[in-house]
């Protein structure tokens, strides 16, 4: 594979990582509940993942694993 089609697979790789991650839900308040001071209490925030969430969450883990392989494998070839 040459260094153009390495290049292509990244930038589709890394597109791909992107809109998956905008697609799965927040898990919790993060940083903008401790700068608001929110401490809303959430019933849900321990439940596992279910259904789509979870198959979001492999594809992410998936394509994040690729586009790591890939990036080595550019580095070398």
């Amino acid at each position: 594979m040459n260094a153009t089609a390495m290049e292509i697979v990244l930038l589709v790789l890394s597109v791909l990582i992107i809109l998956i991650t905008l697609l799965q839900g927040g898990k919790s308040e993060g940083a903008s509940g401790a700068i608001t001071g929110g401490s809303q209490m959430n019933i849900f925030a321990r439940t596992k993942e279910r259904g789509p969430e979870k198959i979001l969450t492999y594809i992410t883990m998936g394509l994040a694993v690729l586009f790591f392989l890939f990036t080595i494998l550019a580095r070398y070839l």
